[in-house]
């Protein structure tokens, strides 16, 4: 790869690639065996103080996939340190919070992030990518709602109870979390653009377990928020509202993102109709479909790419991110499908 690869960039910006261009969520991790070799040695969070080090994992799938771009290897907890929050990740249960966010007090603790100071191991990270990568680089923000049901519930949740108590019955409490962790997600963001990004992924991994009625009136104002206030930075920027959320897609009309991801329950077709044919989209192979044959894999992605060709301005993913028993052989093999597949389609 001696010449730059800008067919993600061109697809964000709703062009027509020669081929469709892929990458996937999670494509640094536990799949692949050089990586659980670190795994032995390092924890995440000590592998993202080690900007060479995170710079060498981010790199990997990259090299081995052949994707169109790298994602940054971080965690979207991290900046939440900066701002007063005590965490570890756990092993096989994710983000534990030490000092829970419940109380209009504990928001009010909330202080703003110091990204130079609390996060220039990040930002070093990136640095070195920007020199090293013939791909755009994707770095990437854990959204409000997403950040603060881990805040609020302690830990991963599945029905969000401590989450949705605070957000019906103490309202103003929760904008006001809402609102402090949009500065901090504006500040980072800033952040990892100056220092050598060249797209953002908005992580909103859990707003699926919203109505639309919540959606709009409960996390809608600070997405739009801060894509608003990320206007002037002329690189693309994604927002992906995580699994179950398709019924939140006409709501996003007035976001100012580039790219919508799609998780795999509603099709590529339906939801760029969902969204009005004002974004590029993302995704959106249900990652669980590796465990199939390949000639299962090539014919699901081969029908989700019809269908993301049918115009301008596709990106091939997942519906959401790689899990660790997935086979670094049959990813390999779906990245040169969807390549060899969508060139020979374009060329017809």
């Amino acid at each position: 790869m001696s010449a730059y690869n800008d067919l993600f960039l061109r697809a964000c910006r709703g062009e027509t690639t020669e081929r469709v261009p892929v990458w996937y969520m999670r494509q640094a991790g536990r799949y692949d065996p050089e990586y659980r070799k670190i795994k032995e040695k390092y924890s995440l969070l000590e592998i993202c103080e080690q900007p060479e080090l995170a710079a060498e994992v981010t790199l990997m799938p990259v090299k081995k996939l052949g994707v169109d771009a790298a994602i940054l290897y971080s965690d979207i907890m991290n900046p939440v340190a900066s701002i007063g929050i005590d965490f570890d990740i756990v092993k096989n249960i994710g983000p534990v919070i030490h000092n829970p966010v419940r109380t209009r007090a504990d928001v009010e603790a909330l202080r703003p992030i110091d990204v130079e100071g609390d996060l220039s191991h990040i930002l070093k990270t990136i640095r070195i990518l920007d020199r090293e990568l013939k791909v755009p680089l994707i770095t990437f923000a854990g959204s409000p709602f997403t950040i603060a049901s881990y805040l609020i519930e302690g830990r991963p949740s599945k029905s969000y109870i401590l989450t949705k108590t605070m957000m019906y019955n103490e309202p103003d409490v929760w904008h006001a979390l809402m609102n402090k962790l949009g500065d901090m997600i504006v500040a980072y963001v800033r952040a990892q653009f100056e220092n050598g990004s060249k797209a953002v992924q908005l992580f909103d991994s859990w707003v699926g377990a919203l109505s639309p009625r919540d959606f709009r009136a409960y996390v809608l104002p600070v997405i739009e928020r801060i894509f608003r206030e990320l206007s002037d930075i002329p690189h693309p920027k994604i927002y992906f509202p995580g699994v179950a959320s398709g019924e939140l897609l006409p709501l996003l009309g007035g976001v100012e993102a580039d790219v919508i991801g799609l998780d795999w329950r509603v099709s590529v077709r339906e939801g760029r109709r969902r969204l009005g044919d004002r974004f590029a989209v993302q995704g959106n192979l249900d990652p669980y479909v590796l465990t199939a044959s390949q000639d299962v894999i090539e014919a699901q992605a081969a029908a989700i790419l019809d269908e993301g060709m049918e115009a301008p301005g596709y990106i091939f993913n997942l519906g959401h991110g790689l899990f660790p028993e997935a086979s670094l052989e049959k990813l390999k093999s779906l990245t040169d499908f969807v390549h060899r597949y969508s060139e020979r389609q374009r060329s017809i």
